[in-house]
């Protein structure tokens, strides 16, 4: 192809993702200096709107103004003009808006539906969270098995996960995905803690039952310490709080993880697929999600310019498996 070809071919191509901006961009031709193959993904209703919108603006703002990102929306159902038009205002970033399948979000139909229900009222009765809430456990399950094949995360590798209502008090002046990249990590959280065991009877079970029948997947130094006190037998209930995550989807979507399902937790898979050293505690993203956050302490605080202290934690001290995790590296 000739020079003046090429330039046309790029000038269209540009021009395209510019006036179409429901499309996903290149991270080549991205405005900003992230350089990484990229996204910032947020997964809402139209109802979040204001939620989605504060949410925006703080990673905007302790982040993406610099590095310039593309986000990716996803839904549902078919989000509305109004939702579109304001969280395009809050970034000078690509924005794509997609609808997710029916068959990633609502359970197949082979699933016992009278069964289903009979288990939820069971939960509900028994004051366990989210017990009856139907679409929280859709998006729970969108979470666990199927985001990363959505066709917009397709041209990505690296995600950022984000949501409604959360708080950054940090700047972050590096790029998290170049981190990831250069020293061969996979899964980065900032919050870990205990799960409530009443909301998952059978996964342990299941796990087992899994390593038995494919101990090929099981990663060499893995996590396991982390997740157990026993070598295995037992779960100490330990978990990094997937409401924020800076991985790979590659790993999601290999062999292992797609040979175990849509079952488990995240934080599973991460601690035993993979060696422990390619996981990363972001101890310097300052981070909140009601009522749980972290807080950057020393040094780290003081780099990021941290508007929050660790006296505004709830609780989170005594329920943290934080102590756990660096154990094992100890």
């Amino acid at each position: 192809m000739n020079t003046v070809a090429l330039g046309r071919r790029r000038y269209g191509i540009l021009l395209c993702l510019v006036t179409h901006k429901d499309l996903p961009v290149d991270h080549k031709m991205r405005a900003g200096e992230g350089t990484a193959n990229a996204t910032l993904v947020f997964l809402a209703r139209n109802s979040d709107l204001s939620g989605v919108l504060s949410s925006m603006q703080h990673v905007e703002n302790h982040f993406n103004k610099r590095f310039g990102y593309p986000w990716v929306f996803l839904n549902e159902e078919e989000f509305s003009l109004e939702f579109k038009s304001a969280v395009k205002e809050q970034t000078s970033a690509t924005v794509s808006f997609g609808l997710i399948p029916k068959d990633h979000w609502y359970q197949p139909d082979w699933i016992d539906e009278e069964r289903a229900t009979q288990g939820r009222k069971e939960m509900a009765a028994a004051n366990i969270i989210y017990a009856d809430n139907v679409p929280y456990r859709n998006m729970c399950r969108f979470n666990s098995g199927f985001f990363f094949k959505h066709p917009l995360l397709q041209p990505y590798r690296y995600y950022w996960r984000v949501e409604p209502d959360i708080q950054y008090f940090c700047d972050v002046t590096y790029d998290p995905f170049d981190y990831l990249r250069d020293n061969n990590k996979t899964y980065g959280f900032t919050i870990s803690f205990y799960e409530w065991e009443k909301t998952i009877p059978t996964l342990w079970a299941t796990l087992k039952e899994f390593m038995d029948l494919h101990p090929q997947y099981i990663a060499p130094a893995n996590a396991m310490s982390y997740l157990s006190d026993d070598g295995g037998e037992t779960y100490n209930l330990c978990h990094f709080w997937s409401n924020f995550e800076i991985a790979d989807m590659d790993f999601w979507r290999g062999e292992a993880y797609q040979k175990w399902g849509d079952a488990p937790v995240h934080s599973i898979a991460a601690a035993l697929f993979m060696p422990k050293d390619q996981l990363h505690f972001f101890r310097d993203i300052g981070y909140r999600h009601g009522p749980f956050q972290h807080c950057p302490k020393g040094q780290d605080w003081n780099d990021g310019k941290c508007t929050c202290q660790s006296w505004d934690t709830l609780d989170y001290a005594s329920q943290s498996c934080i102590p756990r995790y660096e154990k094992m590296f100890h």
